[in-house]
């Protein structure tokens, strides 16, 4: 065996080059190496000397894809949210209802941790892959493209697969014009009544401080940028800068527009450090739908994203013989405060359980 290609690598040429065993060559290239704990040393060596020596491109191209598991995966950014929870039941139930298993799992925003759960699900022959939310879509890409997976992004787009997500922008300028106009039944609105607050550098929350910004300068004549206050997807953080703020300004923004509702609960974590009366006629939008927030004692608007819709659309993509990376918008919803409204996980049964 040579590196001109004249003889592919074999398992056992693997295993002299890398000096370990057979087995733990093949354990690291079916992806069962970490059950087996192998160091993460010796399978980066191992993955290596296979695509140096053209091995993992034979290996994926003989077996991988050759036959249907009836497994299909949804890899989540995090579950502790209503948005990502109720995408993961709207995608169990439609999985099941075109007769696969539905595997979900969480990567915690970590692009490292990413690809490693998709090399996991690859190993495990999941017949399609539903990226919802990655940090690194183009780099999760990659991965499936090598082992022939058919995959779809949802909720955040990459470059190279075809993305399906929430038109940001246009829910952005909903949100933005009801806060607007509710403000507005008070009496005047100046332009630095009218805050931001949370989001990262992610493209979701570009556009929809983009839609923001316009709706702001088309009805209250100015946006400045101290207007705009990303903290990241962490309560914790968002709490921090609403203290920031109250500490510096001895009050909150009349209004203001929350970028999803993680950060709404940096908002309410804030809140529960200070009498409520303090922040009695506060107007507030959040760019997520959770019905607890609709009966807070303040007017809350928010934004439904049809998660459901995405993922049919995703299956609908998957399906076609051609998967070009398109970016197909799905609108949101306006949801007006003092509304509950049913969604998948009204669908539970709550025989056998407790809550």
């Amino acid at each position: 065996m040579t590196d001109t290609g004249k003889k592919k690598a074999t398992i056992y040429d693997l295993s002299v080059l890398s000096g370990t065993s057979a087995s733990t060559v093949s354990a690291v290239l079916n992806g069962s190496w970490r059950k087996r704990r192998i160091k993460d040393a010796t399978a980066q060596l191992i993955q290596d000397l296979a695509e140096h020596h053209g091995y993992t491109a034979n290996l994926q191209a003989r077996g991988l894809r050759s036959s249907r598991s009836g497994l299909v995966g949804l890899l989540l950014p995090v579950y502790d949210n209503r948005y990502f929870s109720s995408m993961a039941q709207s995608f169990e139930a439609l999985v099941r209802s075109r007769g696969q298993c539905p595997v979900v799992v969480s990567a915690c925003r970590d692009p490292r941790e990413e690809r490693q759960v998709v090399e996991t699900l690859i190993s495990y022959s999941i017949d399609e892959l539903f990226i919802a939310g990655a940090t690194d879509p183009d780099g999760v890409h990659a991965l499936c493209e090598k082992a022939g997976l058919k995959h779809v992004n949802i909720d955040l787009p990459g470059t190279r697969a075809p993305s399906i997500i929430s038109d940001n922008y246009e829910g952005a300028r909903l949100l933005t014009q009801a806060i607007i106009e509710r403000a507005l039944q008070d009496g005047p609105l100046t332009p630095d009544e009218l805050y931001l607050f949370g989001g990262r550098d992610d493209h979701a929350s570009h556009e929809r401080i983009r839609g923001f910004r316009e709706v702001k300068r088309t009805l209250l004549g100015a946006d400045p940028d101290a207007c705009i206050q990303p903290t990241g997807y962490s309560p914790a953080m968002t709490a921090r800068a609403f203290e920031a703020f109250y500490e510096g300004h001895g009050k909150l923004p009349r209004a203001f527009f929350v970028n999803s509702s993680i950060n709404l609960e940096g908002l309410l974590r804030f809140l529960g450090q200070h009498p409520h009366e303090t922040f009695a006629d506060i107007i507030v939008g959040c760019y997520d739908y959770d019905p607890f927030a609709s009966f807070l004692p303040f007017p809350v608007f928010m934004i439904q994203q049809d998660s459901e819709a995405m993922l049919a659309k995703g299956f609908a993509i998957l399906e076609a013989p051609r998967r070009a990376p398109v970016t197909v918008l799905v609108q949101p919803t306006l949801v007006p405060p003092r509304t509950a409204l049913t969604g998948p996980l009204d669908q539970l049964s709550d025989a056998g359980g407790n809550g």
